[in-house]
């Protein structure tokens, strides 16, 4: 009766251990992928003006790294463009960089870029196609 006890007790104290490791292991995964996975998403209106200004001053990196974005138009009927460029660029409406076009609702494009491709460039939306207020989607990652 003795010996059962102790296995028993040995076998929780393993199913314990056990458990606490799967916390543990589970728990630094999900801290790792979470810093793995992080992103930025901005929903905005491209309206009467035909602009919209994503950063508020120009992209400053020092080091090459890749970023990924992607782009949505969610309003039937018009396109846009998301643009890097210089503030002369933006105040005129020129694309100098495209990032990438929008097609219609439900079609989201990929762009992957090295940051130094935008450092010192500001980006932003501006519309191509239309006069309807549009509504777009950016994830930055």
């Amino acid at each position: 009766m003795l010996s059962q006890l102790y296995t028993l007790v040995h076998r929780c104290i393993l199913a314990v251990r056990t458990i606490g490791f799967l916390i543990v292991g589970f728990g630094l995964l999900a801290v790792s992928t979470g810093n793995a996975f992080a992103s930025t998403t901005i929903t905005g209106f491209v309206g009467a003006g035909g602009k919209y200004l994503v950063t508020g001053a120009p992209v400053t990196t020092t080091t090459a790294t890749l970023l990924k974005l992607s782009f949505e138009n969610l309003t039937p009927g018009t396109n846009l463009e998301l643009c890097a460029g210089t503030v002369t660029d933006f105040a005129t409406g020129t694309c100098s960089t495209r990032l990438s076009d929008s097609g219609g609702p439900g079609f989201v494009f990929l762009t992957i870029t090295d940051t130094s491709q935008l450092s010192g460039k500001i980006i932003f939306v501006q519309r191509a196609v239309g006069i309807a207020t549009a509504e777009f989607r950016l994830t930055v990652e």
